[in-house]
């Protein structure tokens, strides 16, 4: 047991990096782009949202998406319409696209009525936070949509995405984890601005 250890200190910590930098070059050269998958859509999906569309709102506007995307989660899931509609003999696609679609229309009528609400008005002049914050909102807010999105599919279809990306997102814990991230970082972020 000794000697492995040693051998795993003395290895060179260059190399770990290089065989990371190497793994993902390998992950990109292996990707089919002629028959791209769902799981590379969702991938390049997160990505490009996180980097694009997050850095250029700012922390609190992040913040009040956040909290629209909470409250608008919670009336998903407990409308008794959609739940009459879900028993219905209705094709799985469409139910799934009727999901979605009252999700995010509610999500952006509540991101515009918050917006010019009172709670807009609590953070008062808006900031743009440091970049860590922002990044770090931009990835809690993309990962917790994209959760609550695949949170829709049914199981079958589910099952058909990449084990990463189940892993990742469409897991009971991930889900979990998704909802819990923003929270803890908003108490974070409070923690750090007091001291």
């Amino acid at each position: 047991m000794l000697p492995l250890f040693a051998t795993t200190v003395a290895a060179d910590p260059g190399s770990s990096a290089m065989s990371a930098i190497a793994g993902v070059f390998g992950f990109i050269n292996h990707i089919n782009w002629a028959a791209p998958t769902w799981d590379l859509f969702i991938v390049l999906f997160f990505i490009s949202t996180v980097f694009l569309y997050g850095m250029s709102l700012g922390r609190d506007r992040i913040i009040i998406i956040l909290v629209s995307i909470y409250m608008a989660l919670a009336i998903i899931s407990n409308a008794p319409l959609l739940g009459v509609f879900g028993d219905a003999e209705v094709e799985v696609g469409n139910f799934f696209a009727f999901k979605v679609t009252t999700f995010i229309g509610l999500f952006v009528l509540l991101f515009f009525l918050l917006s010019r609400s009172a709670l807009m008005k609590t953070f008062g002049k808006l900031h743009s936070g440091s970049w860590f914050q922002v990044l770090m909102f931009s990835v809690f807010h993309v990962g917790l949509l994209v959760s609550i999105t695949l949170s829709f599919l049914p199981a079958e279809a589910v099952g058909h995405l990449a084990p990463l990306t189940r892993q990742v997102f469409a897991t009971e814990m991930a889900k979990f984890l998704w909802i819990v991230a923003p929270v803890a970082g908003m108490v974070m972020l409070k923690s750090d601005e007091k001291a």
